[in-house]
């Protein structure tokens, strides 16, 4: 196993246990893990509670007017999203978790595709962090108004010299999917591109024969399996 799939399992086996944890757990937590743990816990069973845009995203902006804004995260809630240190939501335009419960394996583990969406982002935001100072920039694309208010946007790191989309590098992994809107169009097709390599590669999530892909959700291939 490389070292990135390695250290996946490694967060896979954290969060699996914090997110099956987390009732019991509220107890001793602070207000923001309670928070984390309550959205985790929500998406390991297959519920995504961050609302989908009240409005269109401005997606022209990012090639017109791109404006980046520092954001530190505090933690992942879902596949495709993560709370920011100043209680906002910020909810990646371009990235659609998994929300399947259907058992697989990943990385030498039984679990869940959104055990490992969840995982993920997790060990992207760590090692997006890691190379910009514990944040990093994001450029916004719409907002939902609150409580709590749900930013959506493009966010971003640098390594080894180089600018990556955090979206980009989730799908590319096979641990998350390109975004698409009610007709199956992918609201940033360079990132409908990079799934069609994952899934040729295997990658990830890609690897498991044993769920189809229509649009960003996961479906068994096989309905009779339980």
């Amino acid at each position: 196993m490389n070292p990135g799939a390695r250290r996946l399992a490694q967060l896979l086996f954290c969060t699996i246990a914090c997110a099956t944890n987390a009732v019991a757990l509220a107890g001793e937590e602070d207000a923001v893990s309670k928070f984390v743990s309550y959205y985790q816990k929500a998406y390991a069973e297959g519920r995504d509670l961050i609302p989908a845009p009240q409005t269109p995203l401005d997606t022209s902006s990012i090639a017109e007017r791109l404006s980046l804004q520092t954001i530190t995260p505090d933690g992942a809630l879902s596949g495709s999203a993560f709370l920011a240190s100043d209680g906002t939501i910020i909810k990646l335009a371009g990235v659609q978790g998994c929300l399947s419960t259907g058992e697989m394996e990943f990385a030498g583990l039984q679990t869940t595709c959104s055990m490992v969406s969840l995982a993920g982002l997790t060990a992207m935001l760590e090692e997006a962090e890691a190379g910009a100072g514990n944040a990093f920039p994001c450029h916004f694309l719409g907002q939902n108004s609150g409580p709590p208010t749900v930013r959506f946007a493009e966010c971003f790191f640098v390594k080894v010299g180089e600018t990556r989309s955090l979206s980009e590098v989730l799908i590319t992994k096979g641990v998350a999917f390109a975004s698409r809107d009610r007709t199956g169009r992918a609201v940033f097709p360079e990132y409908a591109q990079a799934e069609t390599r994952a899934q040729k590669a295997k990658a990830g999530i890609w690897a498991n024969a044993q769920f189809l892909h229509p649009y960003g959700e996961r479906y068994r291939a096989n309905p009779s399996i339980n």
